[in-house]
């Protein structure tokens, strides 16, 4: 069996004193694609948010490459991309100003490398506009455009189809499956049903670990 990327042992979340899941035991490698799924308030994000370092589990770990999570911040900067539910980018800059901003945190862009990105998210000729005036979709076309340059392997991802529409939505599941079948990783939460999914995807209910 490949060795997991990132692994969780035993995890348990508790949010507002109510315990959302207990004794749950992941596991990640290259070029897999796990769907977290469950009921409302099950606790999707907040897991996503425990793989991502943003918060910290009521119990059991969180590894990354074997060793716990929250001795390798440095290590988790250069591993991983998290995308959250809401598009995470700032309304008075511009898509380009956005993503030179987000990638200055990790890997610098350069302004032909932004530009290749954003026309492959289909916002040629919006590069210069404030966020602000973009539609919903358009706006989280902004901030999936960073998988689309040089970023780590793994993608933890909030709801990314949120506001997309068909086409938008069958651009990215595409290119998710690639990011997996080039040997990348990708955790994601989705109320959308896949329709192209790698050959390492599956499919975790948050219900069965329900307390």
């Amino acid at each position: 069996m490949t060795s997991p990327v990132l692994q969780t042992v035993a995890l348990a979340c508790e949010r507002d004193l109510r315990l959302l899941f207990e004794n749950l035991d992941l596991r990640l490698a290259s070029g897999e694609m796990v769907q977290i799924s469950g009921p409302n308030g099950s606790g999707k994000t907040s897991l996503l948010r425990l793989l991502s370092g943003l918060m910290q589990p009521t119990d059991g770990q969180v590894l990354l490459n074997g060793q716990p999570l929250n001795e390798q911040r440095t290590e988790l900067a250069r591993n991983l991309l998290w995308i959250g539910h809401a598009a995470g980018i700032k309304d008075l800059l511009t898509p380009e100003e956005n993503l030179s901003w987000l990638c200055a945190l990790h890997q610098p862009a350069s302004h032909e490398a932004i530009g290749q990105a954003l026309a492959a998210v289909g916002l040629r000729g919006f590069e210069d506009v404030p966020c602000h005036t973009l539609s919903a979709g358009q706006q989280r076309r902004v901030a999936l455009a960073r998988l689309y340059l040089d970023c780590p392997p793994l993608w933890i991802l909030d709801e990314p189809f949120t506001a997309l529409d068909k086409q938008g939505v069958a651009q990215l599941e595409e290119h998710l499956a690639a990011h997996c079948e080039r040997g990348g990783m990708v955790v994601l939460t989705t109320h959308h049903t896949l329709s192209r999914m790698p050959a390492g995807y599956r499919d975790i209910d948050l219900g069965k670990w329900a307390v």
